[in-house]
């Protein structure tokens, strides 16, 4: 199984989820770290990503083969991250096939509504458990 992890910035949320990721799920799964810029995508592979990559391309062309995708809410949303996800890289990722994990990270400029307030190390240990369901079938 191939899980993406997509994150940009300085990639903060994308290394914590690697890293629980590599501890819940050791060799049963790849794990490919998606950066919109380098410093993410360095960090995540540092943290334990077999592999990685940088950019809208980069983005668009790997997520064709993962079967799963997780990040912040903002992968899905054009111009999120402070502008880092292009209305390319959300529309790619919303329409690929992959099951996707989104964690509601919250941003100045919209709100989720209708969710509890949870600290960000409970929803990224929410994801993980629920990528590791999946992986036992």
């Amino acid at each position: 199984m191939q899980i993406v992890v997509i994150d940009g910035m300085g990639g903060g949320l994308g290394v914590q989820l690697v890293t629980l990721l590599v501890e819940k799920l050791g060799a049963q799964a790849e794990i490919v770290a998606l950066g919109t810029n380098s410093l993410a995508t360095n960090r995540m592979v540092k943290a334990g990503a077999q592999r990685g990559a940088t950019g809208e391309n980069a983005v668009r062309v790997s997520i064709k083969k993962a079967d799963v995708v997780v990040g912040p809410v903002g992968i899905v949303i054009p111009n999120a991250l402070m502008g880092e996800i292009t209305p390319q890289i959300a529309e790619s990722v919303a329409s690929c096939e992959a099951r996707k994990y989104l964690i509601p990270v919250s941003q100045s400029h919209f709100e989720i509504v209708g969710l509890e307030n949870r600290s960000l190390a409970l929803l990224l240990k929410e994801a993980v458990d629920k990528i590791a369901l999946l992986l036992k079938g």
